[in-house]
C-alpha cells in the first residue's frame, strides 16, 4: 500500500481533515489503460476538511492534485474525490 500511504501522509500534512478515506479500486479496472498489474494505480478519495469553506469544487480539487502533484505524475492514473466541508459531510 506504497501509493495510498503517500496518498494519506500528504493530504493528512497539506489539509489537516477531520476526515480521510483512501480507496485503492485498481481491481476494479484490471486490464484497463493505466492499470498495474501490481494495483495502486486509481484511487477513491473522500476529504472532509475546513480548508474547503467557502472554495468550489474545482478549487478544492486543485488542492487535492497540488498536495498528490508527485504521485500525479507517476503513480496515479485515476483518482476520484468527494471533498466537503465538515457541515456538508454532516448533512
Amino acid at each position: 500500500m506504497r501509493v495510498a500511504q503517500a496518498i494519506e501522509q500528504k493530504l493528512e500534512a497539506a489539509l489537516s481533515p477531520q476526515h480521510l478515506d483512501v480507496v485503492d479500486e485498481s481491481h476494479l479496472h484490471a486490464g484497463h489503460a493505466g492499470a498495474r498489474p501490481e494495483g495502486e494505480s486509481h484511487f477513491r478519495v473522500t476529504i472532509v476538511a475546513e480548508q474547503f469553506r467557502g472554495l468550489g469544487r474545482v478549487q478544492r480539487q486543485r488542492l487535492v492534485y497540488k498536495a498528490l502533484a508527485e504521485e500525479m505524475e507517476s503513480d496515479i492514473h485515476a483518482l476520484a474525490l468527494v471533498t466537503q466541508t465538515p457541515e456538508e459531510a454532516a448533512a
